[in-house]
């Protein structure tokens, strides 16, 4: 369902993403961890084709994001740490918006979206500017809004940052409803304790390498270690001279870097 082969992503000088392959199978929850500027946000940001990778493919739903990125998108939603929405739409147009986007017949669009409203708790404000909204607002009419045309494969980058305990609650009830429905459900977070409660798997990411992979038990069982997730993660992104950067010294690309890759893409 999601497939990277050898996915590497250079920025100038700085390497952020190193040779990175992973296979995720239909109705599986994959939590993808790593510490700040590890290569999580670049390699979703390839697997969503908003970047381009330097070498490797990407294939979502058996298309590849690069040669076939329109059928590639149709099947996934994207739901990044800073959640969009026009502020002069209200969260009701908002949904309205991206239903007729993905072309969701009215009817059946009607019926989602009231299904979604009301399963998010939207109600009390969806008729309401969006630009009244706070985070947590805004994230989940977001969120509403990426699982309107039923996904095969969501990826969501921090989806509990900004939520209020019972919110949280509701997001991964629908995350592990979404993949026992047969989806696959991507999450970047560096919320352990979420991964720990609802992964399947998990992917360890440090300095764009995978540093570990599989369940929390499969991944003890390789470390030779009884630890919990948390010190787990901190064994394997440890470096030795304490620094958690970038190959290249820094915490994250060069602005320059940045700005010539977005502007080449």
């Amino acid at each position: 369902m999601v497939k990277l082969e050898n996915v590497t992503k250079q920025f100038a000088a700085t390497l952020a993403v190193d040779n990175l392959s992973l296979d995720i199978s239909p109705g599986e929850v994959f939590a993808f961890l790593g510490p700040n500027g590890a290569g999580k946000t670049t390699t979703i940001k390839m697997m969503t084709g908003l970047l381009r990778p330097t070498k490797g493919r990407i294939e979502i739903c058996g298309y590849d994001i690069q040669e076939a990125p329109i059928e590639a998108k149709r099947c996934l939603s994207y739901v990044p740490d800073q959640p969009f929405i026009y502020d002069k739409l209200t969260g009701r147009e908002f949904l309205e918006f991206v239903g007729q986007m993905y072309g969701i017949p009215e009817e059946k669009r009607r019926s989602d979206m009231a299904a979604l409203v009301e399963r998010f708790e939207i109600s009390d404000f969806a008729d309401t500017l969006s630009e009244t909204y706070s985070h947590g607002m805004r994230q989940r009419v977001v969120i509403a809004a990426a699982l309107l045309h039923n996904p095969k494969a969501l990826i969501v980058d921090e989806p509990m940052v900004g939520l209020d305990p019972r919110s949280a609650r509701i997001l991964k009830n629908v995350l592990r409803e979404i993949a026992d429905a047969g989806s696959v459900v991507f999450i970047s977070t560096h919320t352990l304790a979420v991964a720990e409660e609802i992964a399947d798997r998990i992917g360890i990411i440090h300095h764009g390498r995978l540093a570990a992979l599989g369940t929390i038990s499969e991944i003890r069982s390789g470390h030779n270690s009884e630890s919990g997730l948390e010190d787990l993660f901190l064994q394997l992104t440890d470096d030795a001279d304490g620094e958690t950067n970038f190959r290249n010294g820094t915490d994250k690309p060069g602005l320059s870097a940045w700005s010539d890759e977005y502007k080449r893409e």
